[in-house]
């Protein structure tokens, strides 16, 4: 106050949400995002259509997928998709139940604070639950060795199940798993290392997925520059090329007039020989094939014809760095500076039918899942899901333990976390419950999706649990309570950690914010005055943008 009247610190377009307003601000928006996906959830939740801006069709229930096309506007509704984010990462999978979890913590932690419990002893709870049932996870996983095919392709199926690539699950799975265990070593401490650098993953529409293949080396969808060029060689000696084969071009721009034929003509000659002594560094290299990222000039390509070299142009960057592996050669960026050397021996062989190139190299390093789909939009989805699959495949291969599934281990830590509440002193015990409940959102979820009765399964679970199973688990399929494990329905344990820990520290990232001070309207876009909270009150949600017309 200055003279009686009241110091304006903010500008006339600054917004400020305090306190309790906050705090219901921040949990709807991130609620909103958590309910959004919900219903993704387990092998019978429901896809979304997504569309984009530009009219882009997505039809999927990944959850990472859906988060990131969303257009979200809103700074705390952005926080929670970092976890879906983090999640995909860290795991592979788990990306909906983390972002779910987090939601029905906040949904929680919401009552609590009504009881005018302080944010802080929430907060506190909710890391103690976090790290006793991470623990706890650690104490129930079964080992798994990387040579276990049958867990590892009950792992790949469980991934798999109620998304694109269910209804092959068993021929894509055994894929799955012999492509992870092609880019598996051990490590000198005897711990396994999966280099999915090594693996990569090419898509054919028009056949059923149940044909897709896994190839021994590299698949390149690219044409001969020329028709004459030969397409097949045993051991040819193979060039990886980052260097164009045209007429150099000037730095800057130049005009040159010509008053005569015979000047147009020499720049002419000139240009020939420029491509005749590029195509002659080649031939001199002793170079089979060349798979170039840049142009090959026309007159390039009918000197690399003659010479008997097969040669392809633009070929992918992603595709060239593939190769790199699968060869074990180096990409030369400067063909002044190419040698025998930087050669490498590998087989080629062209599929006519497909239009494809086959690469495999003396001692290849690399593999190549070819997934076939019936149209565009199949074909995406089962993509999305054999990435899934094959992370967790590779995360239980590293992380070495497996986890019943089925709501399972969520209901068996949720009753662990209960008789550890009773130790907890404080406000603090009454947190460690409510992140309990929390954890038994995902078997009442799974039901729910399954058009189940959620809460007679939940009981079910529960006393099971009570009664010394820790693997019973939901069948959706059948609706009745069973050893989820001995059924092959198993998760990767650093999956669950990883999504108890997200889910965790988003929550209470959420909770520990009282004042919310924007500069403009309360949207991360930053135009338009739609959304955000005016002048101080909730305002609703603040731009969720485009999350209604995704839904």
């Amino acid at each position: 106050m200055q003279q009686g009247q009241p110091m304006i610190i903010m500008g006339d377009d600054a917004q400020r949400v305090k306190d309790k307003d906050a705090q219901e601000y921040n949990i709807s928006a991130a609620r909103g995002v958590a309910e959004s996906v919900r219903s993704t959830l387990g092998p019978k939740g429901m896809d979304k259509m997504l569309v984009d801006s530009t009219g882009d069709v997505t039809i999927t229930n990944d959850g990472v997928t859906i988060l990131q096309t969303m257009d979200i506007d809103n700074p705390t509704a952005e926080m929670i998709v970092e976890v879906a984010e983090t999640q995909e990462d860290e795991a592979g999978d788990g990306t909906t139940s983390a972002v779910a979890i987090a939601g029905e913590l906040l949904k929680n932690a919401e009552d609590l604070l009504e009881q005018d419990i302080h944010p802080t002893a929430v907060i506190k709870g909710f890391n103690l639950a976090s790290e006793y049932a991470r623990e706890q996870v650690d104490e129930i996983a079964t080992p798994v060795d990387a040579d276990d095919t049958t867990t590892l392709k009950n792992v790949a199926e469980t991934s798999m199940t109620g998304k694109g690539a269910e209804l092959d699950k068993e021929v894509l799975a055994d894929l799955v798993v012999r492509a992870i265990q092609g880019v598996t070593v051990e490590a000198d401490d005897g711990s396994h290392v999966v280099d999915l650098a090594n693996l990569n993953i090419e898509t054919r529409t028009g056949r059923a997925a149940g044909e897709s293949r896994l190839l021994s080396g590299a698949v390149v969808d690219k044409d001969p520059v020329h028709e004459d060029m030969p397409t097949d060689f045993e051991d040819a000696n193979v060039l990886l090329l980052n260097d164009p084969i045209e007429v150099e071009e000037a730095d800057v721009d130049t005009s040159v007039n010509v008053d005569s034929p015979d000047q147009l003509q020499k720049f002419l000659d000139q240009e020939e020989k420029q491509l005749r002594e590029k195509v002659d560094q080649i031939v001199a290299s002793g170079a089979d094939v060349v798979f170039c990222q840049k142009g090959i000039d026309d007159l390039a390509q009918h000197y690399l014809a003659k010479e008997g070299i097969l040669a392809i142009r633009r070929t992918k960057k992603s595709d060239l760095a593939f190769l790199k592996n699968v060869l074990d050669a180096p990409i030369v960026t400067d063909l002044d500076s190419l040698t025998a050397a930087d050669l490498a021996v590998g087989s080629i062989e062209r599929d006519t039918t497909e239009e494809l190139f086959y690469v495999e190299g003396g001692n290849s390093h690399g593999v190549t899942l070819l997934l076939y789909g019936t149209t565009d939009h199949v074909v995406d989805e089962l993509e999305r899901g054999i990435e899934d699959a094959i992370d967790v495949v590779a995360t239980t291969v590293s992380d070495g333990r497996t986890l019943p599934g089925g709501g399972a281990i969520e209901v068996e830590l949720a009753g662990r976390l209960r008789d550890y509440a009773d130790s907890v002193e404080g406000r603090e015990q009454l947190a460690v419950e409510a992140f309990a409940d929390s954890l038994e959102l995902i078997p009442r979820v799974l039901a729910e999706n399954a058009g189940l009765d959620a809460i007679d399964l939940l009981v079910d679970l529960r006393a099971a649990h009570e009664g010394g199973d820790a693997h019973a688990g939901l069948n959706v399929f059948s609706g009745e309570v069973e050893d989820t494990a001995e059924a092959g329905v198993v998760e990767t344990a650093h999956a669950k950690e990883q999504a108890i820990a997200s889910a965790a520290e988003a929550a209470n990232l959420v909770l520990k914010i009282d004042d919310i001070i924007s500069a403009g309207d309360l949207s991360t876009a930053g135009d338009g005055d739609e959304g955000g909270a005016p002048g101080g009150g909730m305002g609703g949600m603040g731009g969720m943008g485009g999350m209604g017309g995704a839904m």
